[in-house]
């Protein structure tokens, strides 16, 4: 069997046009309604709506590859980078702030040009310790000598779903990828040139963990530079990692097919489609939020509102389940009852929180949107 990368013409991919059309008229359709809704609601200025997008983009792509961030702490450490409040929430999580920062270096800075020693220090910077949980790896460089292999299954029965070019031709291979990167992928539509920049990087595997990572921040930045836009406002990572299985099948799947990448540049598109779709829900969120905390730029708050309020507001229009109450007030503030009634009260003194009764005795709380 042949990888793609062992194949006669390597890295010279094809695609078939015509099978393309479709997904590609929609995906720039909706990109375009996306990208034209921002700019008319002024939502490019709101660093609230960054934070969103910037914390669900960090959350998944890490989950892609197994590793689980907790989403308090990454809001917190996004928070900070951003410039945002950071009353109320999580210390920031340490082994989040270096994605974060690829992450935001890839797409703030997306003009800037690509070159070895900044994807070296993007591997450096996901691995602060030189350790990938338990074991010793090597950072900023290319990896070493040990054979490169995607497996899975126990020991004694795994199964190998590709292997990677060997490491003394990794130098070769990414100088290669970023003379493309750089001249001859210019000409290419700039969805295409990142969906084939992804493939192309992932293929590679050139260190020894954090590859997926950086292919999709390579991705976000060639996006960032086709719509010549700094900030994200839809997570392809979070649609990957709903479609995690699918993924992993169409790269072996092509990996080890010919120069024709077409069915992996289809499922592209149509994956990136359903980002844009999904993003609706996220804007939505973020405008009510920039909203909410526009209308109530004066109102003096404490640390535990603050953090209660959050919660909410990140719970979008319906809120909690069932409301707000003193008891999940005093669960998410850790307070006492009699800190969290008093605190409820003001709230609804300064019109923030409306109180509603059920058909018992017990009442609970809801966030008071602007209309």
């Amino acid at each position: 069997m042949f990888y793609i990368w062992q194949r006669k013409g390597w890295p010279h991919f094809k695609w078939q046009t015509e099978r393309l059309l479709n997904s590609l008229s929609q995906a720039r359709l909706l990109q375009g309604k996306l990208l034209s809704k921002i700019r008319s609601l002024g939502l490019d200025i709101s660093q609230e709506s960054r934070s969103d997008i910037l914390v669900e983009e960090t959350v998944k792509t890490a989950a892609i590859e197994g590793v689980r961030l907790d989403e308090e702490a990454v809001r917190s450490s996004v928070a900070r980078k951003l410039g945002l409040p950071t009353a109320g929430l999580r210390p920031p999580d340490r082994n989040a702030e270096g994605l974060i920062d690829v992450l935001l270096n890839a797409t703030t800075n997306y003009k800037k040009p690509l070159t070895t020693r900044r994807l070296k220090s993007w591997q450096a910077a996901l691995f602060p310790t030189g350790y990938s949980g338990l074991t010793k790896i090597r950072t900023g460089e290319w990896r070493g000598k040990e054979r490169m292999r995607v497996v899975s299954g126990r020991m004694g029965r795994e199964k190998v779903h590709f292997e990677a070019p060997p490491d003394n031709k990794v130098a070769y291979e990414m100088k290669k990828f970023i003379a493309w990167w750089d001249k001859e992928a210019k000409g290419l539509d700039g969805l295409l040139r990142a969906a084939i920049a992804h493939f192309y990087f992932v293929t590679i595997h050139p260190f020894e963990d954090g590859n997926g990572r950086i292919a999709r921040a390579l991705t976000d930045m060639a996006l960032a530079q086709d719509e010549k836009m700094p900030k994200r406002y839809y997570s392809l990572s979070s649609r990957i990692m709903a479609e995690r299985k699918a993924y992993y099948d169409i790269l072996e799947k092509v990996q080890k097919g010919t120069l024709d990448i077409t069915d992996w540049l289809v499922w592209f598109l149509n994956c990136y489609t359903r980002a844009i779709n999904d993003s609706k829900v996220a804007i939505s969120k973020s405008l009510q939020k920039a909203a909410f905390w526009q209308k109530n730029a004066q109102t003096i708050l404490n640390k535990n509102q603050q953090k209660v309020i959050n919660r909410l507001l990140d719970a979008g229009l319906g809120g909690f389940v069932g409301g707000l109450t003193t008891r999940k007030y005093v669960s998410i503030a850790k307070v006492s009852r009699a800190t969290a009634y008093r605190d409820i009260t003001d709230l609804v003194n300064k019109k923030i929180l409306v109180q509603h009764k059920t058909k018992g005795r017990s009442v609970y709380y809801e966030v008071v949107f602007p209309h």
